[in-house]
């Protein structure tokens, strides 16, 4: 046997070889005492416990005000038509005096990219808000814990509640409940139906049992998607479905403004009564009382650090902030900061990341103005007989048969002049003034004849002209085309 070999020196135990040689013991996280608190495992369902504080109440309002303009953009009229209408049947988006069609793809794209260059440089200046304070799942999710507290009552309650067998009292408030949830989602799928078809009609029509077979599908899809996402999901849909949690933090930087807990200041955490000298035990100003915890929408301890199932909305800084009046000591212990200044660093809002996110943004509402402003009203698709190139009238001259397309894009009714250059002495058969009703297609065949003589090729370029001449603007749009000679 080798001299080194531990086994001729150690005796042997029943303990795995492991902890013969290397010393294990528990070592306490962040100073926290086992308390079991940490109530929320994955899977767990959420009990959010209702907060009050300043945050909350700007989460409120603006979820107010973003629902109140969800539900009432639908109903407004403009010129008398639907203010806001995206119909996908007639392949048009109505946006009060501008309507959008398949032609205006780059106005669609410039719009799309300037949100999401706007959702970069906010998300790098203030960290997920949007999650917080805009985002519909979030906004839907705090309606249904409203309907949850006034059925069902505070958190507490509703864990008892689900604890309890089946009886009269359980199946009530369940029914109760919901049934709102289920009356509220079909009320939502409504309203949002009716950006995409006339809201005065869809409405008329699910009162009277007159909908469509498919508006009755889209109807239902929409009503049980909510149910599920904001009554069942909720947390899962933050954690799990949206794409933005998972690259957000591609954006955050250590200027960043996240929630944040002082690790600093609030470790080592322990309970104590109000009146006594917690630094004298050694305790920092966190009394973990794990209020942080159960107000949170996603279940999580903002105390473990920063995490990607943050969405920012705040509840935490409120309820902490709460506890620290109470017991005399000064708020924000969780907060609204930076990693820079909870290290004593200076933070620099004003830095590359950000700056580069900026110009970005300037440069893209700078070209969608362009693009909305340098915008003609007014479309034209040329269409040739397909049966005969050329060919000649009884006169001898050479004919050419086209259809015009004309669309007009605005939304008020014009009437246009049609033109022809490129060919000298020609004649034009059909119509040369039209009037377009709004936001319709107008279809003119029509025919171009001319001397042979004047043809000096097979195929001669030429160039269709419409101009707006009532009402009064300007409106002209080009479109090439090909006379051909017969052979």
């Amino acid at each position: 046997m080798r001299a080194n070999d531990p086994s001729s020196s150690t005796p042997k135990t029943n303990k795995p070889a492991v902890e013969q040689y290397i010393p294990i013991k528990n070592v306490k996280i962040h100073g926290s005492k086992n308390t079991g608190k940490d109530r929320y495992k994955p899977g767990d369902q959420i009990y959010v416990r209702k907060v009050s504080g300043f945050f909350q109440k700007l989460r409120q309002r603006m979820n107010l005000v973003y629902f109140a303009f969800f539900l009432i953009l639908p109903w407004l009229q403009f010129n008398g038509h639907q203010a806001v209408l995206f119909d996908i049947s007639e392949q048009r988006f109505t946006l009060w005096n501008l309507t959008l069609w398949p032609q205006d793809l780059t106005l669609l794209a410039w719009f799309s990219i300037f949100g999401a260059f706007l959702l970069f440089f906010v998300t790098t200046f203030v960290g997920r808000v949007w999650c917080g304070y805009m985002c519909p799942q979030t906004v839907w999710t705090f309606i249904f814990i409203w309907f949850e507290e006034k059925i069902e009552g505070t958190a507490n309650q509703r864990r008892k509640l689900d604890k309890q067998k089946a009886n009269t009292n359980k199946v009530i408030r369940k029914t109760l409940k919901h049934s709102a949830w289920l009356l509220f989602s079909l009320y939502t799928a409504m309203t949002f139906a009716g950006y995409f078809s006339p809201m005065q009609d869809l409405f008329v029509d699910v009162f009277t049992l007159n909908t469509s077979l498919m508006m009755a599908g889209i109807l239902a899809f929409f009503t049980f998607a909510t149910y599920g996402n904001a009554g069942w999901m909720r947390e899962t849909v933050c954690l799990h479905m949206c794409p933005y949690a998972r690259f957000q933090s591609a954006m955050f930087d250590k200027d960043t403004v996240t929630v944040t807990y002082d690790h600093k200041r609030g470790e080592s955490r322990g309970a104590r009564a109000r009146k006594q000298d917690h630094v004298a035990m050694g305790l920092g100003d966190c009394i973990d009382c794990n209020l942080c915890v159960e107000v949170c929408p996603t279940g999580i301890d903002i105390r473990n650090g920063l995490q990607y199932e943050c969405i920012n909305c705040g509840a935490c800084v409120d309820a902490c902030d709460g506890v620290m009046d109470k017991m005399n000591y000064e708020p924000g212990l969780i907060r609204y900061t930076t990693e820079h200044e909870l290290q004593g660093h200076k933070v620099n809002f004003v830095r590359s990341k950000l700056i580069g996110y900026a110009v970005l943004l300037i440069m893209m509402s700078t070209m969608l103005v362009l693009e909305i402003v340098n915008r003609v009203p007014l479309s034209l698709d040329i269409i040739r007989d397909r049966t005969e190139l050329a060919k000649e009238n009884f006169n001898g001259d050479i004919e050419n048969v086209f259809t015009l397309k004309i669309l007009n894009m605005s939304q008020t009714d014009n009437t246009y002049k049609l033109s022809m250059s490129g060919i000298e002495n020609t004649q034009w058969h059909g119509k040369q003034e039209v009037t377009v009703k709004a936001a319709t297609v107008y279809t003119l065949p029509i025919s171009i004849s001319v001397d042979p003589y004047e043809l000096e090729s097979f195929m001669t370029n030429i160039t269709f002209t419409v101009e707006l001449i009532a009402p009064e603007g300007e409106a002209k749009i080009e479109q090439e085309s090909r006379f051909f000679n017969k052979r």
